[in-house]
């Protein structure tokens, strides 16, 4: 053996970025995903925000005779707050009008007279459950005041980049507010 042959340093960085670069790679993938799925729940946050502060500014549509026209212009605003067919979202205006946006198609639904009555909804935007009418200002059993309501959800399916290496899944975001408008 050449004297010398084991201190040589020769070739030692090259080892090192042999070893360490596949590690490296993976941790950027994973930001890269990571940051990917906030983007996209950052975007819904926002159009559902612009929606439920067009739904305040609106309060006095909530009822019979403007609650579809207001679902159908919230459903709108959250749909093209990043461009057509961005996003699934629904808007439902006090337990009654409702729209629906699918792949940019909408559609409505509900019974306009609900509108008109105050409720005492419980569970989350996402999973609302509205009960039976009751006296507007009364309090509700769950706390907090009767009123009426505008529930807003939007949602979309995300893909990561890089999905094989499976650091962040395919699933659907999403994001939901409910307002009490009155």
């Amino acid at each position: 053996m050449k004297p010398g042959l084991l201190r040589s340093r020769a070739g030692v960085a090259s080892v090192e970025f042999a070893l360490f670069t596949p590690i490296i790679c993976m941790l950027l993938a994973g930001v890269i995903d990571l940051g990917g799925a906030l983007w996209i729940k950052f975007k819904l946050d926002s159009a559902v925000t612009a929606g439920a502060n067009f739904a305040q500014i609106n309060a006095a549509n909530v009822g019979s005779a403007n609650g579809q026209t207001l679902a159908n212009n919230i459903a709108t605003i959250v749909e093209s707050s990043e461009g057509s067919g961005w996003a699934n979202d629904s808007v439902t205006v006090n337990a009654g009008p409702s729209t629906s946006v699918s792949s940019g198609t909408s559609t409505t639904s509900g019974t306009a007279s609900n509108a008109d009555a105050c409720y005492c909804p419980t569970g989350t935007a996402s999973s609302v459950t509205w009960g039976s009418s009751t006296t507007c200002g009364s309090s509700c059993a769950s706390g907090g005041v009767a009123g009426k309501f505008v529930v807003i959800t939007a949602n979309q399916t995300y893909t990561p980049i890089f999905a094989s290496y499976g650091i962040v899944q395919n699933d659907t975001i999403s994001a939901s507010s409910m307002v009490q408008v009155q």
